[in-house]
């Protein structure tokens, strides 16, 4: 694996202050059952990092503290945390948007056979990836037999209400370019996913996000070795659109990581790129529960680029829409 942050310091990439929180991201762990190509996470099944119960309980304290409208779950796998309903039940207790980003195979593991009604019953809005609705081009990114398995998740949670229009079940996939390119228009490719999945497999969802591969961990390292970082890192910067700048989800998000430690986004996170206080060291959740950050200013960096090329990039999909 190559060392990425030395390779994305230099920049002149323009700045970012932040305005009011109100999505917090937690990653729980490292741990899928995955181990995908495009991965900026760089997950797998021999990961240990998980968050503890202790972590937990502080963000907890951090929604109770009624500054968060959305909890935004992500991993690995996030269902693989022993804590994981424990979280999402607390969560929406107190009335708290709760998204589940799901790589679907996930659902048919043996133990989580009930994943999915789970998911159903606390009104958790599923956030799915499904880089492809061809059945070669996804297990090429993210291996043989994930497609078909993915297709039998989409179908129970389909089963289960979402994806249904008046459901209150929402279903939204995630596209991502299988290689160094820009990903399509969004809304276009969104006609064409449910027209080729409803056809093929009577499957039905609410919206589709495209996003652009950042070109760290996995994926940028795998962009190091076939000397074509140099290439995409031009492609993003040619194409950076300074209107995009407006709607970057570092601005009203931040990102946990699984020990707690506070970072201005998910991408930021895998580049030990953390917030740091004022007299030193990594800012942990708990610091914040009674701080206003606005105003702050966001580490920016080469990889940046990646979220306002072409039509943007963010965990919520194409910011020009």
């Amino acid at each position: 694996m190559h060392e990425m942050l030395p390779l994305l310091k230099r920049t002149d990439f323009p700045a970012i202050q932040r305005e009011s929180l109100d999505t917090l991201q937690v990653n729980l762990g490292y741990l899928c059952n995955q181990s995908c190509l495009h991965c900026h996470v760089n997950a797998g099944p021999r990961r240990t990092e998980i968050m503890s119960r202790e972590n937990v309980e502080c963000i907890l304290e951090f929604l109770e503290a009624g500054k968060i409208v959305t909890l935004d779950l992500t991993g690995g796998a996030p269902e693989m945390n022993p804590h994981f309903r424990m979280l999402v039940q607390r969560a929406r207790a107190v009335g708290v948007r709760v998204i589940d980003r799901c790589n679907l195979t996930i659902l048919e593991e043996p133990e989580h056979g009930d994943l999915v009604s789970f998911l159903a019953a606390h009104g958790v809005e599923v956030v799915a990836s499904l880089p492809c609705y061809l059945e070669d081009n996804v297990d090429a990114q993210r291996g043989k037999g994930v497609f078909e398995r993915s297709i039998r998740a989409l179908t129970r949670l389909n089963d289960a209400g979402y994806g249904h229009e008046g459901s209150g079940l929402s279903l939204t996939l995630v596209y991502n370019p299988q290689g160094p390119s820009l990903p399509p228009p969004q809304k276009p490719l969104e006609a064409a996913y449910k027209r080729e999945l409803y056809q093929r497999y009577g499957i039905v969802f609410n919206s589709l996000f495209t996003i652009t591969n950042m070109p760290i961990q996995r994926f940028g390292s795998m962009l190091v070795s076939r000397g074509t970082l140099d290439d995409y890192m031009h492609l993003l910067r040619k194409s950076f659109s300074e209107k995009n700048l407006a709607g970057v989800m570092c601005k009203r998000l931040i990102s946990v990581d699984w020990q707690g430690y506070v970072y201005d986004c998910d991408f930021n996170q895998m580049l030990n790129l953390a917030m740091t206080a004022e007299q030193g060291g990594h800012v942990h959740l708990r610091d914040l529960i009674h701080q206003d950050i606005r105003g702050n200013g966001v580490i920016v960096m080469d990889h940046c680029y990646g979220c306002t090329a072409g039509q943007g990039s963010s965990c919520g999909g194409a910011l020009e829409r």
